[in-house]
C-alpha cells in the first residue's frame, strides 16, 4: 500500500476573519511582515483590529518609523480599531505626527487607546470619542500643557481610565474625569504634587480607584471618597493627603503601598475609612513613625496580607491588625525585619475561632520568626494549613529552623507546617 503526503497550507485556507484575529494579536512591525509570504498574505494584514505600535527599528530614524505608521493608517481597512497602542521609550515622535495618528483612531472607531509618549499634543476628537471604553496616557514630565481642550470632554463610553500627569491633576485629570459618566475603573497616578486643592472622587459608577503620589512639596491636601459602588482601592507612593471617606459602603479589597508617610494620623484616617474591607494588603518600607492612635476595628475583614518593613518597628503592629480583626480567616505575613516580637496580652479572638490559613513568607528564620510561629503554633486552636516558605537561606540554616519549629507545642494535634526551603519542601 502507497501512501502520498500532501502538503497542505491549513493557515492560508483560514477563513479571512480568523487570520485578521491572528494578525491582530501581534505588533504591527510583525503583522506587516507577513505580507511578502504570498500574494494570498499580501494584504491580510489591512484587517487587523489591534493596531499596536512600539519602537520600531529605532537605528532607522524618527522618518523611517513614521512613515511606516503613517503608511499602515493609510491602508488600513478594518472598519472598527479595538485597540490602537502608541508605545515609544526609545523615539522622541513629534507632537504633530503623535496627534494625527490618534485623531485617525478616532475616525477608525477606535475602542481602547494605550498611548505612552515622551511628546503628545491630544487632538480634540479624542475628548469627544463615542466609541472610546478604555484610554490609558502616560506622556511623563515632559509635556505640562498635554491636556489644554477648549472645548468640554464628553466620552459616553468610557469605563477604564488609565493616565499619569506631571502636576496639578485638579486642572487637568479631573477636567477628564468629570467628562466620562459611566466610568468603572480609575487609575490615577500623579508624579509631582505641588497643590493644596482637595481632590473630590464623586463618581457612582466607579468600582476599581488606583491613586498614586510619587513625589509631593511640604504641602497637605484632602482627598475626599465619595464612591458608594467601589469594590476595590489601591493607594501608594507618598502618603501625603487626608483622607476622607464620605461612603466606601461596598468596598471588598484595599491595598495600601507607601514608602513614605508625612503623619501618623493621616494613616489612623486611611484605615478607618478601610475598616470595612473583607481583604487588606498592607505594604510599607519607610522608617519608624510613632503611632498617636490605636488601630480601628475591621469587623468583616477575612485576608490580611501583611509585608512590613521597618514601620513602627515591624512586627509590634501585627498583635494590633489581630486584636481589631475578629473574624480574620486567612493571614499572610512577608519578609519582616529583625524586630522582637511583642507578644499580645491576650490571645486574639480570631486566633481561638476564625484563623484557619496562615503563611509566613520570605522567612529568615531568625529569633523573632520562631517566637512569632511559638505563639501561633500554640494558640490557633484549628489551623487548616501553615505554610513557611524561606528564601535564600542554606540546608543547614533551613534544618536548623526546622528543627527549632519541631520543638514548638501546637494547640492542635492535626496542625500540620509546610515547609518550602530554598531546595527542599517537606511537611514537619
Amino acid at each position: 500500500m502507497s501512501s502520498t503526503i500532501e502538503n497542505v497550507d491549513r493557515v492560508s485556507s483560514l477563513p479571512e476573519e480568523v487570520v485578521s484575529h491572528i494578525l491582530s494579536q501581534m505588533p504591527m512591525k510583525f503583522a506587516v511582515r507577513t505580507s511578502i509570504l504570498s500574494k494570498r498574505w499580501r494584504y491580510s494584514w489591512t484587517l487587523v483590529h489591534n493596531l499596536d505600535f512600539d519602537d520600531f527599528h529605532p537605528v532607522y530614524g524618527l522618518d523611517c518609523f513614521s512613515k511606516f505608521v503613517d503608511g499602515v493608517l493609510e491602508l488600513c481597512k478594518t472598519p472598527e480599531v479595538i485597540l490602537f497602542r502608541l508605545c515609544f521609550s526609545e523615539i522622541w515622535v513629534r507632537r504633530s505626527s503623535a496627534s494625527k495618528w490618534i485623531n485617525e483612531a478616532v475616525r477608525l472607531n477606535v475602542r481602547e487607546l494605550d498611548i505612552q509618549v515622551i511628546l503628545l499634543e491630544l487632538p480634540i476628537s479624542l475628548f469627544t470619542c463615542k466609541t472610546l471604553t478604555k484610554l490609558r496616557l502616560d506622556c511623563g514630565v515632559f509635556d505640562l500643557d498635554v491636556w489644554n481642550c477648549p472645548s468640554p470632554v464628553a466620552l459616553p463610553c468610557l469605563k477604564t481610565l488609565d493616565i499619569a500627569v506631571s502636576r496639578e491633576p485638579s486642572a487637568s485629570a479631573f477636567k477628564l474625569i468629570h467628562g466620562c459618566p459611566v466610568l468603572e475603573s480609575l487609575s490615577l497616578q500623579v508624579l509631582w504634587r505641588n497643590d493644596e486643592e482637595e481632590y473630590n472622587f464623586n463618581i457612582p459608577t466607579l468600582k476599581r480607584l488606583r491613586l498614586i503620589t510619587m513625589k509631593c512639596v511640604s504641602v497637605i491636601n484632602k482627598v475626599v471618597l465619595n464612591l458608594p459602588n467601589l469594590e476595590y482601592l489601591f493607594v501608594g507612593g507618598i502618603l501625603c493627603s487626608l483622607f476622607v471617606m464620605v461612603d466606601l459602603s461596598s468596598l471588598v479589597k484595599a491595598r495600601v503601598s507607601y514608602f513614605e508617610v508625612r503623619f501618623s494620623d493621616m494613616l489612623v484616617e486611611l484605615l478607618k475609612g478601610i475598616s470595612g474591607a473583607k481583604s487588606i494588603s498592607w505594604s510599607t518600607s519607610t522608617t519608624d513613625i510613632p503611632l498617636d492612635a490605636p488601630l480601628p476595628k475591621f469587623p468583616n475583614l477575612k485576608h490580611l496580607d501583611y509585608k512590613g518593613g521597618r514601620f513602627w518597628s515591624g512586627w509590634p503592629l501585627i498583635p494590633q491588625f489581630l486584636e481589631s480583626s475578629s473574624e480574620l480567616e486567612d493571614l499572610r505575613i512577608e519578609e519582616l525585619d529583625e524586630s522582637c516580637w511583642i507578644e499580645p496580652q491576650s490571645v486574639p479572638t480570631c486566633m481561638l475561632t476564625n484563623l484557619k490559613t496562615i503563611e509566613l513568607a520570605k522567612c529568615k528564620g531568625n529569633k523573632c520568626d520562631v517566637q512569632f510561629m511559638e505563639f501561633v503554633l500554640g494558640n490557633v486552636e484549628d489551623p487548616k494549613t501553615v505554610t513557611i516558605t524561606c528564601e535564600r537561606l542554606r540546608q543547614n540554616e533551613e534544618m536548623r529552623f526546622c528543627a527549632e519549629l519541631l520543638k514548638l507545642p501546637r494547640a492542635s494535634r492535626h496542625c500540620e507546617i509546610h515547609f518550602v526551603g530554598t531546595r527542599s519542601r517537606t511537611i514537619i
